[in-house]
């Protein structure tokens, strides 16, 4: 194995990339507009639902289900393909899945595909990878053929684009479609309307004359061999049905076990990503059929790092994560630093935990990513599958500060701590020592209380940042135990 690459690489750590951010007034209108809307209107959705909370710990508890039990279930979907047609191909990084696909395409004899929207893909640079083989891959979602035509990255699981207003999109869909296929409509403006159909024009030629499709997956059926993509606009419909071949890449975590599991899935995931009662296409395709959609079916089921992570008793909850990006629309991180900052296909919240899970804490950027929460907890608020996304935050802070033993590469191995974070571990031991240590606890205490006309209101140094928006809090007059002995536990306490 040649390790996991999960995107972007050799990236800053996140306060860099994030200061930068911060200081893009036009990146952080973009992100607050968008994030505010979705996140309204993802409200309003869910509120419809009496039974939310149950299907919420339904979806919970099908993911863990399912996670304990992957060996079974990825025997059985393996078999429930052969048998309805497909061919099954177990790819442990990103490189053997790109190797993989790109013989597949090249045995085909096409130098193009068309892409349903995949994270997957991405995730393992198969776009990069097939260009290297001389293969061209058109994505054809509208945010990603933004991004696409942008020579940009994804900033949003849901939404790649949601940091280009229209004015940008205008200026790239003019500037590039020409380079890529059918040039944009002379005079086009930045409406919604005609931005939409400039690209309906511009990928329609590429869908009628692909012979390759690639896609990704929501959903893979145990039971029936069947994938499932949810999509809103109709371009994975033709992506699907219309080459005479298709290779899906999907991640090993994407299955559940029945239809009936499915069907909580189909609730929840709408509602939660774009807020709507369900998805205006829901394909679903169980191996190969006559005279109906492509002749040949290939899956290539894609660890990248995911065993891995599912060793992990804390943090293998982020593989039930179904990639509905509800966690980044309310993130006060996210909504001002964007997805960039977090150097992954995986931003905001889920990428946090995601990401250094995936490659491991050793980069500077996925030793930061962790930290890049305000632990608020509004993101697991929200999570349709109950990811306690601040608990693997802080397990993840954990390692990084003081190493130990993890899984990488399907090997035991120990982790040293990461480097500047001596000063952090010398106070966390003091701590330790004085809370295990009850009359050191209790001198300070008092020394503290009988002190306190002398402590600032901010704190000098390193620590300025953090009490430039907000006061210490005020150190009570007394220790705690000294006011339970002097009340008889508030029973003496005058009213």
């Amino acid at each position: 194995m040649s390790g996991t690459f999960v995107g972007i690489p050799a990236f800053p750590a996140f306060p860099v990339a994030a200061h930068e951010a911060v200081n893009n007034r036009t990146l952080r209108g973009n992100l607050r507009h968008a994030t505010h809307t979705i996140r309204a209107k993802r409200a309003k959705a869910v509120a419809e639902l009496s039974d939310w909370d149950a299907l919420r710990e339904a979806g919970k508890q099908i993911k863990d289900h399912t996670l304990r039990h992957l060996d079974r279930y990825l025997v059985q979907l393996e078999e429930s393909v052969t048998a309805a047609g497909g061919t099954v191909h177990w790819a442990a990084d990103a490189d053997e899945a790109n190797r993989i696909v790109t013989r597949l395409v090249q045995e085909t004899g096409e130098s193009e595909v068309v892409k349903v929207k995949s994270m997957a893909t991405q995730e393992i640079g198969l776009n990069e990878a097939l260009e290297e083989a001389g293969i061209r891959a058109y994505e054809t979602d509208l945010a990603e053929l933004i991004v696409q035509l942008g020579k940009d990255r994804p900033s949003h699981i849901l939404v790649p684009a949601i940091h280009r207003n229209r004015g940008e999109i205008r200026e790239i869909f003019a500037r590039e479609m020409s380079e890529w296929g059918r040039p944009a409509p002379d005079g086009l403006t930045d409406t919604p309307a005609e931005l939409a159909e400039a690209a309906r024009l511009h990928l329609r030629e590429k869908f009628l004359r692909a012979k390759v499709g690639v896609s990704g997956a929501n959903f893979m059926v145990a039971e029936t061999g069947t994938l499932v993509v949810v999509e809103s606009e109709g371009n994975g419909r033709m992506c699907l049905t219309l080459p005479e071949t298709l290779i899906s890449v999907v991640g090993i975590e994407k299955i559940v076990p029945t239809w009936q599991d499915l069907e909580v899935f189909l609730q929840t995931l709408p509602r939660s990503s774009t807020a709507e009662r369900m998805n205006p296409y829901t394909s679903t395709w169980t191996g190969t059929t006559d005279g109906d959609g492509p002749r040949t079916f290939h899956l290539v089921l894609l660890d990248n790092g995911r065993t891995d992570t599912l060793a992990d008793e804390v943090g293998r909850q982020a593989l039930r994560c179904i990639r509905c990006s509800a966690c980044l629309n309310v993130c006060p991180v996210y909504e001002r630093a964007g997805g960039h900052a977090y150097g992954s296909v995986y931003p905001g919240p889920i990428g946090a935990i995601l990401s250094p899970q995936l490659r491991g804490t050793a980069s500077e950027i996925d030793a930061s990513l962790p930290y890049a929460s305000s632990l608020c907890g509004a993101c697991y608020e929200v999570c349709p599958v109950a990811i306690d996304i601040p608990e693997v935050l802080v397990h993840l802070r954990e390692r990084v500060v003081e190493g130990g033993p993890v899984t990488r590469e399907g090997n035991k191995v120990v982790l040293q701590p990461a480097k500047g974070h001596a000063a952090e571990r010398a106070a966390m031991r003091a701590a330790r020592w004085t809370f295990t240590h009850p009359g050191a606890l209790r001198t300070g205490q008092r020394l503290a209380s009988r002190t306190r006309r002398f402590h600032p209101r901010t704190v000098p140094g390193p620590g300025r940042a953090w009490t430039g928006t907000r006061d210490l809090p005020a150190v009570p007059a007394e220790p705690f135990r000294d006011w339970w002995q002097r009340t008889n536990g508030g029973k003496g306490e005058t009213k």
